[in-house]
């Protein structure tokens, strides 16, 4: 198994909020920022990195992703906040 990164997008500070997994995070959030497909976060936008985590195990990714998308949407703006208080866009550190 390879590892996997947990990311949350927006589309501006203390916006709408997307919880992703994928094992390829750098392509990932670029299919994001191009709106390569048709999905929830080119309805709304939503091209801002905000928060990432890296997991060595894909499965572990996944386990976290499912569990903050059962967070309420305040412990999420907190988990954002206290790693990122700018609500900078993390995407171009990445490459």
């Amino acid at each position: 198994m390879t590892g996997g990164w947990v990311y949350i997008l927006t589309n501006q500070p203390r916006g709408t909020l997307y919880v992703g997994v994928t094992s390829d995070l750098v392509r990932r959030v670029w299919e994001h920022r191009e709106g390569v497909a048709e999905s929830f976060t080119k309805r709304y936008d939503l091209k801002r990195l905000v928060w990432f985590e890296r997991h060595d195990d894909i499965r572990e990714a996944i386990r976290r992703e499912k569990a903050l998308k059962r967070w309420l949407r305040d412990w999420k703006l907190d988990l954002v906040e206290t790693a990122n208080p700018g609500w900078d866009d993390l995407y171009d550190g990445l490459a």
